[in-house]
């Protein structure tokens, strides 16, 4: 992007010159000989150097030399076998040092060792109808949530993937996009072709699934006295809140990269919603 409309410019919007800005192109990807592409994502951390796409039924390594304006492929591997052998969607794990990629075709969810570029675990029908997206837990690296056309959302333990860990059953069409809050892995977000955004207080399997602990050392003595507040029940995962401010299908849902409590949706007659997480449920997450 040109320099001029990075954050912190102070250019009026009404200025003739800011209509005018072109982007650079740093990188190009040749996709050509591996089909149509369903997907591009960024290593999530490191210098920015490597992209996985998703073309019909090729994973593909991309280096972006600095030097080159031209990407170059480091290591591909296809999908083989019967069925629909086309990849829907795909997220790059933040975790193992980011060597892992999980992977959706038609029902089934795949997972990969970006090293050798070999499928590392695999969940046949991990809906009954077509996968449309994934999203990792930020803070639980094994956890991985799934949505599709079967209406459900699914939370796996990639270590043991016969049974997903938990299901959510609340749309009543196509779930398109689902999305780990960055900071509080409890609260996730929905969006589905029923028209509705779902936030999900999914408390029971994220990291703190007792609440904010306190440790007994940092209780006062007016504190230890009160028993009763002691045994409370741990928090129930819940629907925190419906949002149908659309009148189309959702296709995309995420959070804020800068505000934690800020998220948006988009449908497909072009409208974005920006909304934010109940001030209550903030204030009790965090304190």
């Amino acid at each position: 992007m040109p320099k001029e409309l990075e954050p912190g410019s102070h250019e009026s919007p009404d200025d003739s010159s800011s209509t005018a800005h072109t982007l650079e192109l740093l990188c190009h990807l040749d996709n050509t000989a591996h089909g149509s592409m369903a997907c591009v994502a960024w290593e999530p951390t490191g210098d920015g150097k490597k992209v996985i796409s998703l073309a019909d039924n090729h994973i593909l390594l991309w280096d972006l030399q600095e030097s080159s304006s031209q990407a170059v492929l480091a290591s591909s591997a296809s999908l083989e076998g019967k069925g629909q052998l086309k990849f829907t969607s795909g997220r790059w794990s933040p975790h193992h040092n980011c060597t892992q990629v999980a992977t959706a075709n038609d029902t089934a969810v795949r997972g990969w060792d970006t090293r050798s570029m070999s499928q590392i675990y695999c969940i046949e029908n991990a809906h009954g109808q077509l996968v449309r997206d994934l999203d990792f837990n930020p803070n639980k690296q094994y956890y991985l949530a799934s949505c599709g056309d079967d209406c459900k959302v699914k939370f796996w333990d990639t270590r043991n993937v016969t049974e997903p860990v938990k299901t959510l059953e609340e749309h009543s069409h196509w779930v398109w996009s689902v999305r780990y809050n960055h900071s509080h892995d409890q609260l996730v977000l929905t969006g589905s072709s029923d028209s509705r955004v779902i936030l999900s207080n999914m408390v029971s399997i994220s990291s703190e699934p007792f609440g904010h602990l306190v440790d007994d050392d940092d209780l006062s003595d007016q504190e230890e006295r009160r028993p009763e507040e002691k045994s409370q029940e741990p928090p129930q995962d819940s629907v925190i809140a419906t949002y149908e401010e659309h009148e189309d299908s959702v296709y995309a849902v995420d959070w804020s990269s800068a505000d934690p409590w800020l998220f948006a949706s988009l449908s497909y007659d072009g409208r974005l919603v920006i909304n934010r997480v109940p001030r209550a449920l903030k204030y009790h997450i965090l304190l």
